[in-house]
């Protein structure tokens, strides 16, 4: 039988690495994996999107950080996995372009205020339609729909399962948060600065700098994101033990 090569990433990767030794059929490889797995939280999984994009991803929970119901607890996610029972998921991600550079999110685009006391003001069009002329705040987030329930949840107690997210980020305007068509482009022109643009948990090195007139440009991605087992993932009763159980996270 072919062996599945496996990469590996998040925390605790001793502990995966034993877990996985009980499995024959699997070999753990750093490079041209089948599958990549990350241990821990969605941080993790963010992570080896970035680290391997496009390669099918299978997100686990460390147990010893964030308990699991009986159902989804490793052993029997990865026995799920090794029998092919496990099905993916497309995810869409998010591109954001500025200038030569561009962005790439599984969760969310962030625009923020570089400097902490002072707002940034911005414009949004939508489609090539303005939206808004001017907003004052600390910034902009355009969520997907595995993303809304982060920072875009943070900011508008809300979730939402289909199209892209905006949640306008302690705004001086009475401006509310909207769901829009995952075909929809946003366009966002930096009115005063600085401010910055980030996307999911990416590094430092990895954030565009901004100023005035600059113009990000905010749409799907052709590139989907693959990933298995994610009802386990987000299981309903497993995030019940989390909240439940706040010292292990």
């Amino acid at each position: 039988m072919k062996k599945l090569r496996v990469a590996i990433c998040g925390r605790n990767l001793a502990e995966l690495s034993r877990l996985l030794a009980n499995y024959p059929t699997v070999s753990v490889v750093t490079t041209r994996p089948d599958l990549v797995i990350s241990y821990g939280g969605d941080g993790a999984l963010l992570g080896a999107e970035r680290d391997f994009p496009g390669i099918p991803k299978l997100p686990l929970r460390d147990s010893g950080r964030n308990p699991q119901c009986a159902a989804h607890g490793e052993e029997q996610t990865l026995d799920l996995l090794v029998r092919g029972k496990l099905k993916p998921a497309p995810l869409f991600k998010l591109v954001a372009d500025c200038g030569d550079r561009t962005l790439t999110a599984m969760n969310d685009i962030v625009l923020h205020n570089r400097v902490t006391t002072s707002a940034i003001r911005y414009r949004v069009w939508l489609d090539d339609e303005l939206y808004a002329n001017r907003i004052v705040g600390d910034g902009l987030v355009a969520a997907t729909p595995f993303g809304s329930t982060g920072y875009y949840r943070s900011i508008t107690h809300s979730l939402f399962k289909i199209g892209i997210g905006l949640a306008f980020n302690n705004s001086t305007e009475p401006t509310d948060h909207l769901v829009i068509g995952d075909d929809t482009v946003i366009r966002v022109e930096i009115l005063r600065g600085p401010a910055v643009l980030l996307a999911d948990n990416c590094p430092a090195s990895h954030t565009i700098h901004l100023k005035r007139h600059d113009v990000i440009t905010i749409r799907k991605a052709r590139q989907t994101a693959s990933v298995l087992g994610l009802d386990a993932f987000r299981c309903a009763a497993c995030a019940r033990l989390r909240q439940d159980n706040p010292d292990a996270m």
